[in-house]
């Protein structure tokens, strides 16, 4: 047999502003599993960073077929560097991150009415549409796939 992977397991993400970061993964359908403080030699040495204290706030999909996770940062120490090219999408590294949604105008309009509006306009691309919009420390692009 073959290595290879098994497909995507979570992406981390730290961010400044915890409740605020919660409730725009919410308004996505995640919904909080697991919430503990991350501290300790062990974590430190896993993650190579001294001193390591966190919240680490699981979030999964609710309902989805495939299990699916977020996991959010919110640093206690030591102070964290704030990436200033993050939301700038001309660069090395990490670009953003897609979520397949069944409805994209429903699901506009439910981000609207809570505040969040898109960073551009909706994109009919190949076989789908697609929009960005700016998420907690990372931008977010919601695809709708035609045929759903």
């Amino acid at each position: 047999m073959t290595a290879r992977t098994e497909g995507f397991d979570h992406i981390t993400i730290v961010v400044t502003d915890l409740p605020a970061a919660q409730r725009f993964f919410g308004l996505l359908g995640f919904e909080e599993s697991i919430a503990v403080v991350a501290s300790g030699e062990q974590v430190s040495e896993y993650m190579g960073i001294p001193g390591w204290e966190s919240d680490h706030v699981t979030l999964t999909l609710a309902g989805a077929d495939v299990h699916q996770e977020i996991q959010l940062l919110y640093f206690h120490a030591p102070p964290i560097n704030v990436d200033s090219g993050a939301g700038a999408l001309d660069r090395t590294g990490f670009n953003h991150v897609c979520f397949r949604v069944n409805d994209l105008a429903a699901m506009l309009d439910h981000l609207a009415a809570n505040g969040i509006t898109p960073r551009n306009e909706v994109l009919e691309y190949h076989d789908r549409k697609l929009v960005f919009l700016d998420g907690p420390g990372v931008v977010v692009e919601l695809a709708e796939w035609a045929g759903g």
